[in-house]
């Protein structure tokens, strides 16, 4: 059994910010578990165009307001305290920020830890 408080990652190599977003990453590679689990927070303002090409992701909003954007139908979500999405198709989209968005993200497969986004907004896959 793995326990881990979030107090543990505020401060470590395990938190990773971008100025845009901050992520928290709970759960990596080397935990065994084939996904990673990070709480991230999307901070106010901020509108990004992402596409995770090496990874699926599924998202679960805990605070805040903000909407999705599926750019493959052009159609928007609200994004908001008990909303999952799940990008299960490498899904291209917008995610904007009305408020700071508070989500817990799982990555499948796990990410190792330090990655940051590329220029497409994906993250690399790393060893």
């Amino acid at each position: 059994m793995r326990v881990r408080q979030l107090s543990e990652v505020i401060g470590s190599a395990d938190e990773v910010d971008s100025g845009d977003w901050v992520s928290r990453r709970l759960v990596l590679r080397r935990d065994g578990m084939g996904h990673s689990v990070h709480e991230t927070i999307f901070r106010a303002g901020n509108e990004r165009r992402m596409q995770y090409r090496n990874h699926l992701e599924s998202v679960y909003c805990v605070e805040g307001s903000g909407e999705i954007t599926d750019l493959a139908s052009g159609v928007s979500h609200p994004v908001m305290p008990g909303t999952l999405y799940a990008l299960n198709q490498h899904d291209e989209h917008i995610l904007r920020a009305h408020t700071d968005l508070r989500l817990i993200c799982v990555f499948t497969p796990a990410l190792v830890g330090p990655e940051k986004h590329d220029e497409y907004h994906s993250y690399p896959l790393l060893d």
